[in-house]
C-alpha cells in the first residue's frame, strides 16, 4: 500500500483578519501527504530550492513520508503570500514566486510506477507526462484549478481521459463544462473520461458521483477556522488515503472515504500550515468519524 503524490512544496505567508504568519510550510503535495500519512504510506515527488529549511523536511520525515524524490535545486523554493477576508473563503493572492517550481519536470521512479497516484494542482502538461511514466497505477486521481481550465483546457481534458478520479470544486466544474447544474457538470465530466467525480464544496462539504449514483456529505462543524489554505488537498489526502488503506472500490466504501476526506480537511483548517497534523491522534480521527455518523445517520421512517 502506498500513494505517490506529485505537486508543489511551498513556503507560505498567510494573513487572516485575526492573525498573520510567515515562512510556513505549504503547497499541495505537503497538505495531501500529511493527511494521507495517517492512513497509508506516502511518497512525494517535488522540488525545493536551496533556501528550504531542513526543519520543514523533518516535518515529512516525522510522519514517515518518503522524501527521497524531493529534489533540491539551485534557486529559491516556491513562495506564496495570501490574505483572507472575514468569510475565510477564497484568499487574495498578494505574491507568487515560482522559483525552482517553474522548471519542475517530475521523474517517476521505478518503485512508484504501480502505486496509487495523486496528481495535485500543477500544469496539465506536467500531469500528463507524469501519468505516462506510470506502469499500471492502482488508481489515479487528478486535481486542478481555474487557472489551468482557462489556459490549458484541452491539455487538462487529455489528462482527465487517463485518470480514474477527478477532484475539483463546484465553481471549477462549472467553468470546465459550461454547465450550471452539478448533475449536468458530472455528466459532461464523465464523458471526458473520469470514472469518479468528487466536487469539493468548502464549508458545505463534498459531493461524489459514481456509477449513476451520488452521495453528499456536509463539512464537519468547527467552532474556529484558523487557516483554510490546505483544506482541499487535505481532503484529497484523507479520501485517497482511506481508499489505499482499504483497497475497496465499492460505493459504500467510497462513502466512508468521502467522510474521511472531510475529517482530515477539518483538522487542517484548525491551525496554520500543517501544525494541526503534528498533534492529531488516531483516536481523534475515529472520534470525528463517530460524530460524523451520529450527525448524518437516522433510522428509517416508520410512518
Amino acid at each position: 500500500m502506498a500513494i505517490t503524490v506529485i505537486g508543489s512544496i511551498a513556503i507560505d505567508d498567510i494573513e487572516t483578519p485575526f492573525e498573520k504568519t510567515g515562512d510556513i510550510l505549504g503547497g499541495s503535495a505537503t497538505y495531501f501527504s500529511m493527511a494521507a500519512s495517517f492512513l497509508t504510506d506516502v511518497k512525494i515527488i517535488g522540488t525545493v530550492g536551496k533556501d528550504f529549511d531542513k526543519k520543514h523536511l523533518n516535518v515529512f520525515k516525522n510522519r514517515s513520508i518518503d522524501v527521497k524524490n524531493i529534489k533540491t535545486e539551485d534557486g529559491k523554493t516556491f513562495r506564496w503570500k495570501g490574505r483572507y477576508g472575514y468569510d475565510m473563503s477564497d484568499p487574495e493572492t498578494i505574491m507568487t514566486e515560482l522559483g525552482v517550481f517553474s522548471s519542475f519536470k517530475p521523474v517517476v521512479p521505478h518503485d512508484s510506477k504501480n502505486d496509487m497516484l495523486f496528481l495535485a494542482n500543477i500544469d496539465p502538461e506536467i500531469q500528463f507526462d507524469a501519468l505516462k511514466q506510470m506502469n499500471s497505477p492502482k488508481l489515479s486521481a487528478l486535481d486542478t484549478m481555474n487557472f489551468w481550465i482557462d489556459g490549458k483546457k484541452e491539455k487538462l481534458i487529455n489528462v482527465l481521459k487517463l485518470t480514474d478520479i477527478f477532484i475539483i470544486n463546484e465553481s471549477e466544474a462549472r467553468l470546465l463544462t459550461g454547465k450550471s447544474s452539478i448533475f449536468d457538470c458530472a455528466e459532461t465530466i464523465f464523458k471526458y473520461g473520469a470514472k469518479i467525480l468528487i466536487l469539493k464544496r468548502g464549508a458545505y462539504g463534498a459531493t461524489m458521483f459514481f456509477e449513476n449514483k451520488f452521495f453528499m456529505v456536509p463539512a464537519y462543524p468547527l467552532e474556529n477556522v484558523v487557516d483554510p489554505t490546505g483544506a482541499g488537498d487535505s481532503f484529497a489526502g484523507g479520501f485517497l488515503g482511506y481508499m489505499d488503506n482499504t483497497g475497496d472500490m465499492s460505493f459504500e466504501n467510497l462513502k466512508k472515504a468521502l467522510v474521511f476526506g472531510n475529517i482530515m480537511a477539518s483538522f487542517a483548517v484548525e491551525g496554520f500550515s500543517v501544525s494541526r497534523f503534528l498533534t492529531i491522534r488516531m483516536d481523534e480521527i475515529k472520534e470525528r468519524f463517530k460524530k460524523f455518523r451520529e450527525m448524518t445517520y437516522f433510522e428509517e421512517l416508520n410512518a
